[in-house]
């Protein structure tokens, strides 16, 4: 499930499914954002039972080949009239939330958001130039960038990243040392017992240290996580934290 009405949707089957274990929900970082930027929405924290985290990936800042730019400053910097365009997987995702924040950090610029419906539409649309900008996911852009059609100006973390080692981080850019980790996660309805849950997490663990799976998931530009269902319980608190103020700061909402 991606965010929007389709995340929120699966997140409340989900929720509303026998604790027993066999109804599972796997989702995006969107059931952390839909659950502070909608009405309409889970809340992971009390209604579903957080089991693991399985990967996640970096969002970053990327544009066309042609562009002279190094990094997002500088680019945002020489856009005649501080206007330019971007696109993303749709309103409400991470990745809008993300630039409309980033963007509101700089005065004098006016950046259009041009949303679309997920997959890598928002990035075929920079790499035919219908849209200046795309702030994606390492793995939806990575074959573009790999192949040098895409250039990378910048990536959400607090770091640089094994994937794209030449890339600065936001921080080293200018703007707000500001970290989205596009991740994938499992779920289960609330009340399922903790045995099936740490069954449930050790299986999943399982398989993210076998060596085809860890091989599988770098290929397509993802970082594997191991994690407890504390862990990852504390990790998604302290992500509705950020997202709730985000979606302070920039005024979007789902509903």
């Amino acid at each position: 499930n991606r965010a929007g009405a389709g995340g929120i949707v699966g997140a409340k089957l989900v929720a509303a499914a026998a604790p027993d274990g066999y109804t599972l929900l796997v989702i995006t970082a969107a059931v952390a954002v839909n659950a502070v930027a909608s009405k309409e929405a889970v809340d992971p924290r009390n209604q579903l039972t957080p089991i693991a985290l399985a990967a996640s990936a970096p969002t970053i800042f990327a544009v066309h080949r042609s562009v002279a730019a190094k990094n997002l400053m500088e680019y945002v910097r020489n856009v005649k009239g501080g206007r330019f365009t971007y696109s993303t997987a749709g309103v409400g995702t991470t990745e809008h939330l993300t630039s409309e924040y980033v963007f509101k950090a700089v005065t004098g610029l006016d950046a259009t958001h041009v949303p679309f419906q997920g997959g890598v539409a928002p990035v075929t649309a920079v790499l035919g130039q219908q849209v200046d900008l795309t702030t994606t996911t390492v793995p939806t852009a990575f074959q573009f960038i790999k192949d040098g059609r895409l250039r990378v100006l910048a990536v959400a973390n607090h770091k640089r990243i094994p994937a794209l080692p030449d890339v600065p981080t936001l921080a080293e850019a200018g703007f707000p040392d500001f970290e989205n980790a596009s991740w994938i996660a499992f779920f289960a309805p609330a009340r399922t017992s903790a045995a099936v849950i740490r069954t449930l997490n050790a299986e999943i663990n399982n398989a993210l240290r076998q060596p085809d799976v860890r091989e599988r998931l770098a290929t397509l530009g993802f970082d594997p996580h191991a994690s407890s269902p504390a862990e990852f319980a504390d990790y998604v608190k302290s992500e509705m934290a950020k997202w709730a103020q985000v979606v302070k700061t920039t005024g979007i909402t789902l509903n």
